[in-house]
């Protein structure tokens, strides 16, 4: 019972701290023979041709501020374009986006969902690099220039934005639960770039070369972890700039941070049995490493493994030391708790929300599981309600 308790204790405390640990000291021992990577500058001459894509569904509320935020990038104009895809629309998006020349606009009545949105875009890209952001999120003016002059380097197949949540001072749980998670994310992702390749990209902002996209499945539903993970198992990279982010609001609340999670988690095992190739250590090495550190853990095994640490540990506390590891998880709890009624109670206690935020977290994997296997999870994207 010791064995177990503690084998799953290290499993828990490798996938949530761990693994940050070891990646932090990985990169700092090969700065010290191979030194800080630098990225020279590139000229605007030598940049590849580029298009962005934004799949908007109802999007009448952001949609104009995306569009005038999208036309001040800096690139070159020659070669930059922009598609915007407004499939099964039904308020003012799609009007509001053709009165702008500049934009080429797709829009069919029917809604498939958003991968089907985009496989049907990338028809019309005709460029080396396809850039993918979100409609209710805005870039910082130089974003394309920093992801696009990662492509001078031949191993990059992908390159992957930041996503940043603005926080208010006032900041509910979803909020700053989801803004410190991000921010721990932002770390993990720039030592696994340095290290080798991110595991993954998120929707807000990524980008990959045109030459090496694959379509996905239609059920897909974390299209752009697939797109990019599809293409880190041909052998290239996934690059983290951290100065191209994409700006968003946080969810609502919690309630709208749980749906979208959740939808997360049973996308992520949809994503994990579909990519076992990558499982094998011969073929993939360190990114085989990267991926079940970063990745497989969280949406598999690892909220379970709370579960059994606590059972386990209560059958433990005749022992002075399991009854003080058991009085630590008792008093997590009991905060994570008080995070949820403070919440519905509209009271702010900051301390409160990391428990809360990760409890929510690990049980929304748990629900993900549950929905995915019960085949309950629509490709179709239900977006969660974002802070106004």
């Amino acid at each position: 019972m010791k064995t177990l308790f503690w084998l799953s204790l290290f499993i828990v405390f490798y996938t949530f701290m761990g693994y940050g640990i070891l990646l932090y000291v990985i990169i700092k021992i090969k700065r010290v023979f191979k030194g800080k990577p630098i990225l020279p500058n590139i000229i605007d001459e030598l940049l590849p041709t580029c298009t962005l894509v934004v799949a908007a569904y109802n999007e009448e509320f952001y949609i104009e501020e995306k569009i005038n935020n999208s036309l001040q990038l800096n690139y070159p104009a020659e070669k930059f374009k922009l598609i915007f895809i407004t499939d099964g629309s039904s308020d003012k998006t799609t009007e509001i986006i053709s009165r702008h020349n500049r934009i080429q606009l797709l829009h069919q009545p029917e809604r498939a969902g958003k991968i089907a949105a985009v496989h049907r875009a990338m028809k019309f890209v005709d460029t080396e690099i396809v850039v993918f952001t979100d409609a209710n999120t805005f870039l910082n003016k130089d974003a394309l220039i920093n992801i696009c002059k990662h492509y001078a380097d031949n191993t990059v197949g992908a390159v992957a934005g930041e996503k940043r949540v603005q926080i208010e001072e006032n900041a509910d749980a979803s909020s700053a639960g989801e803004g410190f998670y991000w921010k721990y994310e932002s770390a993990l992702k720039k030592w696994d770039s340095e290290l080798y390749s991110v595991v993954g990209a998120a929707g807000e902002l990524f980008s990959v070369r045109k030459s090496l996209y694959q379509d996905v499945q239609p059920d897909t539903v974390l299209d752009d972890f697939m797109i990019s993970m599809l293409i880190a198992a041909q052998g290239y990279r996934i690059i983290y700039e951290p100065d191209a982010y994409a700006i968003e609001t946080a969810s609502e609340n919690v309630s709208e941070e749980l749906k979208r999670k959740i939808r997360i988690a049973a996308g992520g095992i949809q994503s994990i049995l579909r990519l076992k190739g990558l499982f094998n250590p011969f073929k993939y090495s360190v990114l085989s490493f990267q991926y079940v550190s970063h990745r497989v853990l969280r949406w598999t095994i690892t909220p379970f493994l709370l579960i059994l640490v606590f059972f386990l540990n209560a059958l433990l506390v005749d022992e002075p030391f399991y009854q003080l590891v058991f009085f630590a998880q008792i008093l997590f709890y009991v905060l994570a708790m008080l995070g949820f009624i403070m919440e519905k109670r509209q009271i702010r206690i900051k301390a409160l929300f990391i428990p809360y935020y990760f409890c929510v977290m690990n049980y929304a994997v748990l629900m993900g599981i549950i929905r995915y296997f019960s085949n309950k999870q629509s490709a179709v994207w239900e977006k969660a309600k974002r802070k106004q």
